[in-house]
């Protein structure tokens, strides 16, 4: 701790044999000799020395922001403090969230499908389905891409409310469809059983496949289109990236699409292919401007190498 020493001897001098004015004081000692101490310095120097603020300090953490020693570390620490871009007290707050919901729609669906004939499950499904996805959006980015995770890395709130729009539209259809029509026929050929595994086929794919791509990305990964090349900033063309171009977006494509096929949703299934397709295929043909100013010749020719898997994306 930084400031005087705290024996008070050091900062106390003592005399004997002299008056040091009013506010001295006499102490006899066992040996007989008689002293004389500045009150006001002894004082001054009890209060320096027992300050509780100053004594507190030396069980807080170097880093503390409220340590009278981090002064400069509080500025850096504001943004994990609440309402903030890294706000410990929010990533906390939608992990926990996150995770009743993984839970209530992992119990729901089993109990749904093991007691009853509903087809409702879906909806439970589709609940576990969407909060596992976000929560691995963050923990992927934390965990390999550490300085880049924030609030904003679980995507609860991106392209919004578009996003919100859609999955709402979906929990509707799910919900009226199988309500009021729990028999129909909503594939052809009596193909509903099947199209609905492999639906759930297609979620569990898509979602394999992007964690995996942002996991072997590590800090090359990065939610939003980079207009600059940072240092971290390597061309992976191995592993799954071997197999996709952009396995990230593959996978969320077949996700989303397979959480629909997995829901009997007709409709929201066409829309959600018509505005994934239209969305990709811009992002990657922007995104792509920028990788080949990165890495020039070595990107055209991954990308004549690698194609994108998703249908009429080259």
């Amino acid at each position: 701790m930084s400031g005087s020493s705290s024996n008070p001897s050091s900062t106390a001098p003592l005399a004997t044999g002299r008056n040091d004015g009013p506010f001295a004081h006499n102490r006899r000692h066992s040996r007989g000799q008689t002293t004389r101490i500045d009150i006001s310095t002894a004082a001054a120097t009890e209060s320096t020395t027992h300050d509780p603020s100053q004594e507190a300090d030396h069980f807080l953490p170097t880093d503390s922001p409220t340590s009278a020693n981090s002064n400069s570390n509080l500025v850096n620490d504001r943004v994990y403090f609440p309402y903030q871009p890294k706000s410990l007290a929010g990533i906390a707050t939608r992990s926990f969230c996150l995770g009743i919901a993984v839970t209530i729609g992992v119990g729901a669906t089993a109990a749904t499908l093991l007691y009853t004939s509903s087809p409702l499950w879906r909806l439970p499904f589709f609940l576990a389905a969407l909060a596992t996805f976000h929560f691995l959006e963050f923990w992927t980015t934390a965990a390999y891409n550490t300085r880049a995770a924030d609030v904003k890395s679980f995507l609860l709130t991106a392209n919004w409310p578009g996003y919100a729009i859609a999955h709402g539209f979906a929990t509707l259809e799910c919900l009226l469809t199988n309500t009021f029509f729990p028999n129909r026929a909503w594939a052809p050929f009596g193909t509903g059983g099947l199209l609905c595994l492999a639906g759930l086929a297609l979620t569990v794919i898509g979602q394999v496949v992007r964690s995996v791509a942002m996991v072997q990305a590590g800090p090359s990964f990065n939610h939003l289109v980079q207009r600059q090349r940072s240092s971290a900033h390597v061309l992976v063309t191995s592993g799954i990236y071997g197999k996709f171009r952009h396995p990230s977006y593959f996978g969320f494509f077949w996700w989303a699409l397979g959480t629909q096929l997995a829901m009997g949703n007709v409709i929201s299934f066409v829309a959600y292919a018509a505005v994934l397709w239209k969305f990709f295929s811009s992002r990657i043909k922007h995104e792509e401007e920028f990788l080949v100013k990165f890495f020039g010749q070595e990107y055209m020719d991954y990308r004549r190498r690698v194609g994108t898997k998703i249908p009429f994306v080259p």
